[in-house]
């Protein structure tokens, strides 16, 4: 019998769920710790730069209009939390994408239940760094140039009002791609199939990007949540593909 297609939180939920079996948790344990040491570095590193980077991003107001920044001021944090959050977020799985690739290959095998990988070794791993390196590379590429138009928008006065929800939509979409692409890497899609195969799966797609981007902002939680959001996106490629 075919298995049912899931909701985006649904393929999160799986996917926590997965990671925590007995089967998978040995296999998380590397990436749960890169995230964990980049995560609490990176914050700790934002804790101290936040106010400066809000000043310099915060538009001068003459003093006629100086009621407006109560306004603003919530919406430019939203932004730099925003901005601050998917950059830091990308960093971390570019260090973290050869774990994250070989989690996906372990969680495919479990959810498959047959094995088309090589058995697990350190020399597979490291083996594996070149090619998630050059995804990721690749994700970068799809990422700055909108990342950077985005930036340049959010600096216009009055136009970077519209900035903050544009970074979170693209922030969703690029969470999507980011998880997705560990699945559809190991199974040899090329970037360009993968791409058209998500704008096909437009809605479940950024679905599952929005959930997973959500879950990511708590602090805390997002380093549970990071190989959950891999196990759940292998979730994803395998029953969307069906």
């Amino acid at each position: 019998m075919q298995a049912p297609v899931l909701s985006g939180p649904q393929y999160l939920r799986e996917g926590l769920k997965l990671v925590l079996s007995p089967n998978l948790r040995m296999f998380v344990l590397l990436p749960l710790a890169v995230n964990l040491l980049l995560f609490g570095g990176l914050i700790y590193f934002a804790g101290h730069e936040f106010s400066l980077w809000l000043d310099a991003l915060m538009p001068t107001l003459p003093g006629w209009l100086s009621f407006l920044s109560y306004i603003l001021w919530p919406l430019f944090v939203a932004l730099l939390v925003l901005m601050v959050f998917f950059t830091f977020t990308l960093v971390a799985n570019v260090i973290a994408a050869p774990f994250n690739g070989f989690l996906a290959e372990k969680v495919e095998v479990v959810v498959r239940g047959k094995d088309p990988f090589p058995a697990f070794s350190w020399g597979e791993l490291v083996a594996m760094v070149p090619r998630t390196f050059s995804r990721e590379m690749r994700k970068l590429g799809y990422f700055l140039p909108r990342a950077i138009g985005l930036f340049i928008l959010s600096l216009i006065p009055v136009v970077n009002v519209v900035a903050a929800p544009l970074w979170l939509v693209f922030g969703v979409w690029m969470m999507a791609i980011q998880y997705i692409d560990y699945p559809a890497d190991n199974n040899k899609m090329s970037w360009q199939d993968m791409l058209a195969w998500l704008r096909q799966k437009r809605w479940q797609s950024m679905g599952f990007g929005g959930i997973t981007y959500l879950a990511l902002l708590i602090p805390g939680v997002n380093v549970l949540m990071m190989p959950a959001a891999v196990a759940g996106a292998t979730l994803f490629y395998v029953r969307e593909r069906t």
